[in-house]
């Protein structure tokens, strides 16, 4: 059996990301619970981001997690999945979302996913961004109906703002996640993704994005605006440092040359103590 990981392990994974303040806030059954479903969602989008491997090595490494988590809820020994084992137990995560998240991850495997139609890109988000979600507001203690529809939209959200901000370094390892749908009606030409990404049209299409993902940022800031039960100070941040960052882009516009708009650690922490002292 892989030695399981400690919850400090587990937090030193989690230090680097923007979404460690989100998780810092919670309480300590919660956090540590955050921590190990990060840190199982890194491990599997390494694998996916591994360009220097063989797809097919790849794909079984993602078998593999797959197998673990098969085991891990049938009580058997979870090999590289220990690390979920107390928040599984504690929060009563659901399998198939961990298994949504390794699906998602096996799209990247399969092929390099460019410009989507957009059914299949929401597929993709729900599967890499609102499954993690939906073990999320689990273990924020929401109840279903609020929590799995937060998970939908703030998942979408944050992915969308994502794929907006990333644009420049998913072209240069061949992906363009940008819907086939607006890039069709923005005019860009579809062919190599470095070529697509230098397009000066990909702005009209990267403001059709935008449009949705603050559709997606309006509904959860309506639910979490119903003050439903549960530790809701994480998502809220999350969505308080996410749209200013998708506004800034709009700002500045998605031509070329592109700056990658970034958190700014500052504003971070106000927002954090803005939050905290008025939730």
């Amino acid at each position: 059996m892989n030695p399981k990981a400690t919850p400090a392990q587990l937090q030193a994974q989690v230090s680097g990301s923007s979404f460690y303040a989100g998780m810092r806030v919670l309480p300590k059954a919660e956090r540590e619970a955050m921590y190990a479903v990060y840190a199982f969602c890194r491990q599997v989008d390494d694998i996916a981001d591994d360009e220097g491997g063989k797809r097919e090595d790849r794909a079984a490494a993602l078998d593999a997690w797959r197998a673990d988590i098969d085991a891990l809820y049938a009580g058997r020994d979870p090999g590289q999945a220990a690390l979920l084992v107390d928040a599984v137990d504690r929060f009563k995560l659901e399998k198939a979302d961990f298994i949504a998240v390794i699906d998602g991850m096996a799209m990247d495997v399969e092929e390099d996913v460019r410009w989507p139609p957009f059914e299949t890109l929401d597929l993709y988000c729900d599967r890499v961004a609102s499954a993690v979600g939906r073990l999320s507001v689990k273990i924020f203690g929401m109840e279903q109906e609020p929590g799995i529809a937060l998970a939908y939209h703030l998942g979408r959200a944050l992915q969308f703002t994502n794929i907006l901000r990333d644009i420049d370094e998913d072209a240069t390892i061949g992906r363009v996640y940008l819907p086939r749908e607006p890039l069709d009606a923005a005019g860009v030409v579809f062919g190599e993704p470095l070529v697509l990404v230098a397009d000066p049209r990909i702005d009209g299409a990267c403001r059709m994005l935008a449009a949705k993902a603050h559709e997606h940022f309006a509904a959860a800031r309506a639910i979490l605006g119903a003050r439903p039960r549960g530790h809701l100070l994480a998502p809220r941040l999350m969505a308080a440092v996410y749209e200013p960052i998708l506004r800034r882009m709009e700002a500045v516009g998605w031509g070329t040359p592109r700056t990658r708009i970034r958190v700014n650690k500052p504003a971070l922490l106000f927002t954090v103590l803005r939050l905290s002292l008025f939730r």
